[in-house]
């Protein structure tokens, strides 16, 4: 089982808005490339968000994207649903009326276990703390990579204290 593109690049957007301060507006080209994505893709999941009110579209000079709802009020699984649709592993799960295996059938149970533990998890992150995950996770990086490239500085010959 994977999510699809869509979803993913909506989930990279929803938490890319989310790292900026509130009612900072910011073109689709640039939220592409803040999250890594192809603009026409990005562009297509922008037009969805919007019209599920995640996202507010502004047109003309101070334009762009922006955040429609609190990042705090939406969960991983919120926007996930939004493009995907009801969560579903399997095609027995809507009810125990769609399947006529469920009251004998040994993977039913496991199927619905698994489709409710799948959406506790996702229900329980929202936008707001996956922004604020990433943002701290980001200055790591960026403070590892800083400390790599002065230690990479120091340590190339014709540099620093010489012998003699």
């Amino acid at each position: 089982m994977q999510i699809t593109r869509a979803t993913d690049y909506a989930v990279r957007v929803m938490v890319y808005l989310a790292t900026l301060p509130e009612e900072t507006r910011i073109a689709a080209p640039a939220v592409a490339s803040g999250i890594g994505a192809p603009v026409s893709f990005v562009s297509k999941v922008l037009q969805k968000l919007v019209q599920r009110g995640m996202v507010t579209s502004h047109r003309g000079a101070g334009g762009g994207f922006e955040l429609a709802i609190d990042p705090k009020d939406v969960s991983l699984l919120n926007v996930v649903e939004m493009v995907e649709g009801p969560l579903q592993i399997n095609l027995c799960l809507p009810g125990k009326a769609s399947c006529d295996r469920a009251s004998w059938c040994g993977a039913h149970p496991i199927w619905a276990d698994a489709q409710t533990a799948l959406k506790s998890v996702l229900a329980s992150a929202s936008i707001a703390q996956l922004a604020r995950k990433s943002v701290a996770n980001l200055a790591k990086v960026a403070q590892g990579t800083a400390q790599n490239a002065v230690r990479i500085e120091t340590t190339q010959p014709g540099r620093g204290k010489r012998s003699g």
